[in-house]
């Protein structure tokens, strides 16, 4: 079967979408099948393309036995939303083109976030007969108005229009969630053709590990309880509790060995860093993004991961990726969203579930995981364990399953 897969983040850029769709990818090259990535230069998040890599209308290459095309885009940093809006209908446009000239795909899949590209992945599986594959990562424009950016207009009106057009012309929709399939059943969507392929960790990559001496050499965290959020910092993630949080340890008894580590960029770290250096939080360290070879070094040196969403009901629908990482990695997390994947940290026992945006709360379990050793160690041990019944091999190989049926069909 040759796949042909449209996604506007692809490693190296090591968000959680171009994440899971090599990840996918390569085990479906693995598994004998052909497939075909179409994506953008590399940029996320900062708007700038990485070494090695040029803005231009056509290159190719082949990753892990996947063939790359990369296409031109009109490029900015993720944030300002109209800027935002052309980067995803430039790379629809051209991604659309590019699809044209692969010769004899079997099926087509688009990925969200946003779904411009969804869009493009739907007019190439029309203009070639084959079946369109939707996958959805997000409840987008949704989560538009969720973070705010937003309001409700005859624009977001018009986009919710075409967001469930492309539902009803998916062959399948694939979604992370089980929360996603329940809403999109509310809306009328046909259950039957509507599948849940969760987000995963590839445990060749993620496992336990000793802390890195010279890492926590080179921050000063030695004999430091470290807490760290490592992803975007963006309007959802809502990361000025974490620096609340750092503001009250400085005046809660025990919570002078106690530091917080932020890895990541994104459209608000900038005033996340200027709010620290206001509140002169000596206890907060912030870091760039690493590239994906290193994030797992940067893990180690965390004794607990702070995942962390704004407190809105859209979010309760969602499960951040970064949960399986730690999973994997055995570090117990302190879990600041609401839903499936509270579930998930409560079922699976690998952490300690805090009301979102509570900083009190927050403060309050760093606090006990820190004193209570043999919670803390209970924990870390269950991470791992938990972690191979999200092992991104199988999940790929049930994602492929949905594929050659919808081919056979």
């Amino acid at each position: 079967m040759h796949i042909l897969f449209l996604t506007d983040n692809f490693p190296p850029e090591v968000n959680a979408p171009a994440s899971r769709t090599f990840e996918h990818c390569r085990a479906w090259v693995r598994d004998g099948q052909q497939v075909t990535v179409i994506t953008g230069a590399p940029n996320f998040p900062k708007g700038r393309v990485f070494d090695g890599y040029r803005n231009r209308l056509w290159q190719s290459d082949t990753m892990a036995g996947i063939r790359v095309i990369r296409v031109w885009t009109y490029i900015s940093a993720n944030e300002g939303f109209a800027k935002r809006i052309l980067d995803y209908l430039s790379f629809m446009i051209s991604a659309t083109l590019a699809s044209l000239f692969v010769r004899r795909p079997d099926i087509v899949i688009g990925t969200s976030p946003q779904f411009f590209t969804a869009c493009a992945a739907w007019a190439v599986a029309t203009f070639k007969r084959k079946p369109f594959i939707f996958e959805l990562r997000d409840l987008w424009p949704e989560s538009i108005k969720a973070v705010g950016a937003m309001k409700d207009s005859a624009a977001i009106r018009f986009l919710e229009r075409v967001e469930m057009f492309l539902y009803r012309r998916a062959a399948r929709i694939v979604t992370v969630t089980h929360a996603f399939k329940e809403t999109l059943a509310r809306r009328g969507i046909d259950c039957s053709k509507i599948d849940v392929v969760t987000n995963g960790v590839d445990l060749t990559y993620f496992s336990p590990q000793a802390k890195d001496p010279a890492l926590l050499a080179q921050l000063s965290l030695e004999g430091k309880f470290v807490a760290g959020y490592i992803g975007t910092h963006g309007l959802a993630h809502a990361l000025d509790t974490l620096l609340d949080a750092a503001d009250l340890l400085r005046r809660t008894p025990g919570g002078e060995s106690i530091r917080l580590l932020l890895l990541g960029d994104g459209a608000h770290k900038s005033a996340l860093v200027m709010r620290s250096k206001a509140l002169a939080l000596d206890n907060v360290i912030f870091l760039d993004s690493v590239t994906k070879t290193e994030v797992a070094r940067y893990w180690s040196v965390l004794d607990v991961a702070v995942i962390h969403l704004r407190n809105t009901e859209l979010f309760t629908t969602v499960i951040p990726s970064k949960l399986f990482e730690c999973m994997g990695m055995g570090i117990p997390v302190l879990h600041g969203v609401k839903g499936e994947s509270a579930d998930i940290v409560r079922r699976e026992q690998v952490g300690k579930v805090f009301e979102p945006e509570n900083a009190g709360q927050l403060v309050a379990d760093l606090l006990r995981l820190r004193a209570d050793r043999a919670l803390y160690d209970t924990l870390r041990a269950n991470g791992p364990v938990a972690a191979q019944r999200y092992d991104r091999d199988v999940l790929a190989r049930g994602m492929l399953a949905v594929l050659n049926e919808v081919v056979r069909a």
